[in-house]
């Protein structure tokens, strides 16, 4: 639970930091006052639905969303003067469309990525309480088998979206003669130029496109991240199914109110730091949910016994293992994990757990003869 908040907090931030760039930056209205308001905004379209609000309003937000990136990779395309075929050939030549990075020492090295790509996709989406919740109102296996493949590839298309409309952003503030933010070499607040040129140069279409798109993108994640973290909660540690109808209400309420405090808490920490948000969530996820990928794998390819009272223990442990770990080998060789730490991070936890397992246990035979 505390993973997925960190996740969804650290998404809602980017939304949140745009947002006050674009809108309440005019209006004078302090950061902490906008993150208040769009939770206060989520809240009061979930704590009645529940999941199911969700369910809908997802596919609302996903169709703004992906609105949004093609209206301003179109608007992008024209006011280059590009074909299309002359703007698949300029991004895929850009500099920044470098996919494949060979330096084993770097955090970006291929295989790095490649191995962290999976795990954090298994961490973050199969494991998530939300993903999980959302397949559950599904009426049969088949049609939770369809969602989640249908669901991936959506994800695959937006991706692929996004990140040629990053480059082709890149490529009109080249020919413009934008200046960006430089430090030692490399772009600050980044996550403002997306927002900086849909508003001030892409015209009024893009701009409300952007607008639409980056809040559909805020909702999206923090909706259902807080309704699916307090329906979990609620029926998990508080035995909600045993209260009477106006306790379970209140129950929720608390519990929403409780996580949605605890989210503003984590936005407000993360507020202040450079670079772009995005990178900062999957080195952030190597850390929160690295052990809970590490009890997944341990859980599903071994019947091991363990001391339960042992598990919070172990998972505070290594993440800040793995963090002084990491730290140490950048100064000492110069090799940065990189996401890599979620691998590093769960494997400590394995190790961890298996030095606290009770002695008649053995591995899985059914799951090793899959």
């Amino acid at each position: 639970m505390i993973s997925q908040s960190f996740g969804a907090a650290l998404r809602l931030l980017l939304a949140a930091k745009i947002l006050q760039y674009a809108v309440f930056d005019a209006f004078q209205i302090p950061f902490f006052a906008t993150v208040i308001i769009i939770l206060a905004l989520i809240w009061l379209y979930t704590h009645k639905s529940g999941i199911k609000t969700i369910v809908w309003t997802d596919t609302l937000q996903t169709f703004f969303l992906l609105l949004a990136v093609m209206v301003s990779i179109y608007v992008v395309k024209d006011s280059l003067s590009f074909s299309v075929s002359e703007t698949i050939t300029s991004v895929t030549n850009h500099e920044y469309f470098k996919i494949f990075d060979w330096d084993f020492n770097s955090g970006n090295n291929f295989f790095k990525q490649f191995i962290s790509g999976i795990l954090i996709a298994v961490a973050m989406i199969g494991l998530d309480q939300n993903m999980m919740q959302k397949t559950l109102t599904c009426k049969s296996k088949k049609e939770a088998q369809k969602n989640i493949l249908t669901f991936s590839v959506f994800l695959a298309v937006a991706q692929f979206l996004f990140l040629g409309l990053g480059v082709m952003l890149y490529l009109y503030a080249e020919k413009f003669g934008i200046q960006l933010d430089m430090e030692n070499g490399n772009f600050i607040n980044t996550d403002n130029l997306f927002p900086m040129l849909s508003l001030n140069h892409f015209g009024i279409i893009a701009g409300i496109s952007f607008i639409l798109g980056i809040t559909a993108a805020s909702f999206s994640s923090a909706d259902s991240a807080l309704t699916a973290l307090t329906t979990s909660f609620t029926y998990d540690f508080l035995n909600i199914q045993s209260k009477t109808s106006k306790e379970k209400v209140k129950l929720k309420n608390r519990t929403l109110f409780g996580f949605s405090a605890f989210i503003f808490l984590i936005i407000m920490l993360f507020s202040e730091s450079k670079g772009d948000v995005i990178s900062t969530i999957f080195k952030v996820a190597g850390y929160t949910y690295g052990p809970l990928l590490g009890l997944f794998l341990l859980g599903i390819f071994t019947k091991i016994k363990i001391y339960d009272s042992a598990v919070p223990y172990i998972c505070i442990l290594t993440p800040l293992v793995t963090y002084i770990l990491n730290y140490s080998f950048i100064n000492w060789y110069n090799f940065d994990f990189g996401f890599m730490n979620i691998f590093v991070n769960a494997l400590l936890t394995i190790i961890c757990l298996l030095l606290v397992k009770k002695k008649d246990t053995a591995l899985n035979p059914n799951t090793i003869s899959k």
